[in-house]
């Protein structure tokens, strides 16, 4: 059997391995619009959801090596908004690795679906990260500051407006100046639900009630944030851990301080621990591998750093498909 055959033939979207340079799987499959059956190309622009954030780990860790901002640097000292119950010393490394305890606007831990955050709050009001304040800047923190991990978008967000205080523009003008066409990443950026740019794929969520789809243009950020939603296609994620890897983005020590276990306990093995933007899954029989994923409603991305076969896998569908079963699959066939 090849890798081909092991993915589900259901799963609809694009899947694209690479070890040493060399593609070893190319697929691609489903509609990126439905109703008129254009099919998924290996050109095709996908949502990323919360992928987006190891773009901004990578940002603030620049601005680090440039000596424009620490670790230590606290949100009183680097953001002049009322942090109202926030606590003024949570710092940059506590954003980094979702140990700050600032609330979060949308609480995995409590809340099952994205979409009920647009109930009173329309999606389409959320261009810019500053948009998302008034959902979390007047809540209490969840927890003091470091004392544990907890999964958390507000952070992230908290993040990109730092990005955007220290540079003077938007964060995700900063990404594409620094990042993307650093790598050549041509298709990758933060586009408006409403000013798609050529090739994008539409996302679909299947509703039971009618048994079809509806796109999920109501269900999230009407442009992307620090915590998520940049566009990408699966080579463009090639491109960019090749150039992290490489140490064209960030400095190589940096790299491995980004992609090593910094918080978290690994109680789930298969979620593992988190770095910098990254989460890291221990691997005791040799270096952890390291990933970046996203869930929005429609939307399912995950790609994977295994740096002892040196392989990149990158999986997305614009249906909501299952990518980690098929990432399991793969760690299967290609890590034992």
């Amino acid at each position: 059997m090849n890798i081909k055959e092991m993915i589900d033939e259901r799963f609809r979207g694009n899947v694209y391995i690479v070890q040493n340079g060399k593609v070893l799987c190319e697929r691609e499959s489903g509609f990126a619009d439905l109703p008129n059956e254009i099919p998924n190309t290996l050109e095709t622009i996908f949502a990323s959801a919360s992928a987006g954030k190891v773009f901004v780990a990578v940002g603030i860790l620049q601005l680090m090596e440039q000596g424009k901002l620490k670790f230590d640097d606290t949100l009183g000292n680097l953001l002049d908004i009322p942090l109202n119950k926030i606590d003024k010393d949570v710092t940059v490394r506590q954003l980094l690795t979702h140990t700050s305890g600032v609330p979060d606007y949308f609480d995995e831990s409590i809340m099952e679906e994205y979409e009920e955050l647009w109930i009173d709050f329309p999606n389409y009001k959320i261009r810019h990260n500053s948009d998302l304040l008034p959902l979390f800047i007047k809540k209490p923190m969840m927890y003091p500051k470091g004392e544990k991990f907890q999964y958390n978008n507000s952070g992230y967000v908290l993040l990109a407006m730092i990005i955007e205080k220290m540079t003077g523009v938007d964060f995700d003008r900063y990404l594409k100046a620094n990042i993307f066409d650093v790598c050549g990443m041509k298709a990758t950026g933060y586009y408006e639900l409403d000013r798609l740019p050529p090739r994008c794929a539409s996302h679909y969520i299947y509703c039971a009630d009618t048994k079809d789809y509806r796109t999920n243009i109501f269900s999230v950020d009407a442009k992307g944030t620090g915590a998520g939603g940049a566009f990408i296609t699966v080579t463009d994620i090639v491109r960019f851990w090749t150039n992290l890897l490489e140490g064209k983005l960030i400095s190589k020590p940096l790299v491995s301080d980004m992609l090593k276990k910094q918080s978290g306990d690994g109680g789930d093995a298969e979620e593992g621990y988190y770095g910098y933007g990254v989460w890291v899954i221990d691997n005791p029989k040799g270096k952890d591998f390291a990933y970046f994923q996203g869930c929005d409603p429609g939307v399912s991305f995950i790609s994977e750093y295994n740096p002892n076969q040196d392989m990149i896998s990158v999986l997305v569908s614009n249906y909501g498909d299952n990518v980690w079963r098929e990432m399991r699959k793969i760690r299967e066939f290609f890590y034992s």
